[in-house]
């Protein structure tokens, strides 16, 4: 007993400051997408080309680009010739609304809270999620689970995982549904105390991802159950994960 307090002792506090301070992001990070607001050369589709996943999409000189397909591989800024898409450090990138997840130029990027006051009210103190893999390739999983090791210590906000659907208050899901999980996901919900709680957990969950085309998976949860949060990435950083999951909480995040 004694040789273990004396090496909690000298590992000292490991938990970091966020979200009282802005986390250290890595050199390699991409976050929040800009769009300048220069024309693009209307014959230039270079851009759209090096995309994956059809992010992006233009009418006439304007481009935009969807977060909720984007893999911030940064391939697009990589090839567009005249800058017009970069990627920023800033790791706060889930929304409220499919909708807000699109970029344009001069678009504004808030951290709005929860809107939905009933939701506050109900998990402002405390959320118990129970998360379900639909299909997922466990990369969105991994950075979900760092998030309960004490370098992030979501369980200081009262934000727990719970092993049954029957405790929990919302379902986080990564995946693009696969029709094998289909069934598990749909039962799963139903699990859930009413009222339950949806949350897209990376690109693949809110719009299918790389396989959104693949007749073995749903392309998303968009037809399936209404996500309440995007959280966007492949795989979100727990970063943006933790940011997200306070706001759903209605608090507000202090860096």
């Amino acid at each position: 007993m004694l040789k273990t307090l004396k090496a909690r002792w000298m590992q000292g506090y490991r938990t970091g400051r966020f979200p009282d301070a802005e986390p250290r992001m890595p050199d390699r990070f991409a976050g929040l997408p800009e769009i300048a607001s220069a024309a693009c050369p209307p014959e230039c589709r270079l851009c759209m080309e090096a995309c994956p996943t059809d992010a992006l999409s233009r009418s006439g000189t304007s481009v935009a680009l969807d977060m909720g397909r984007c893999l911030f591989c940064s391939r697009c800024s990589a090839a567009c010739p005249s800058g017009t898409i970069s990627f920023t450090k800033q790791h706060d990138l889930a929304a409220f609304r499919r909708e807000s997840l699109i970029r344009t130029a001069g678009s504004p990027f808030s951290r709005d809270l929860q809107p939905d006051s009933g939701i506050a009210d109900l998990c402002g103190r405390s959320l118990k999620i129970r998360q379900v893999s639909a299909g997922g390739c466990a990369a969105c999983e991994l950075d979900f689970n760092v998030l309960n090791t004490l370098a992030w210590d979501m369980g200081r906000f009262g934000i727990q995982v719970v092993a049954s659907p029957r405790h929990a208050d919302c379902i986080l899901v990564t995946g693009p549904v696969s029709g094998n999980m289909l069934s598990a996901l749909r039962k799963t919900c139903d699990a859930v105390p009413k009222p339950v709680f949806v949350i897209a957990c990376g690109c693949c969950a809110i719009s299918g991802g790389l396989y959104r085309e693949s007749p073995e998976c749903r392309g998303g949860l968009e037809e399936i159950l209404k996500p309440d949060l995007y959280v966007p990435g492949c795989p979100p950083h727990p970063a943006t994960l933790l940011d997200a999951l306070i706001r759903f909480l209605g608090r507000r995040v202090r860096c």
